[in-house]
């Protein structure tokens, strides 16, 4: 995880090249699916956008994540991507 700036937080997901295009493809169903989640954790975080950066998916949020946040958000993007999971590597 890096900072960004004192308000946002990126949180970088390892992965290879071709499951991170599979998975940017339908980018706005990701981060809604990403908000509900968070929301049933009552967290004060958000979800703003996804991109890709090389061999990695960036998610950054509206506020610095919590732990629980994070493996939240690793959680919904392991689980939509269950079909190339051995592809995908968390740290």
């Amino acid at each position: 995880m890096t900072t960004k700036d004192p308000s946002h937080q990126q949180i970088i997901i390892p992965m290879n090249k071709e499951a991170a295009y599979t998975y940017i493809k339908d980018v706005n169903s990701h981060i809604n699916s990403i908000n509900h989640a968070l929301k049933s954790i009552k967290s004060n975080i958000l979800a703003d956008f996804i991109h890709i950066d090389d061999k990695r998916i960036i998610t950054s949020t509206n506020n610095i994540a919590s732990l629980s946040d994070l493996q939240k958000i690793k959680k919904c993007i392991k689980n939509s991507l269950l079909n190339d999971g051995d592809q995908v590597s968390f740290p």
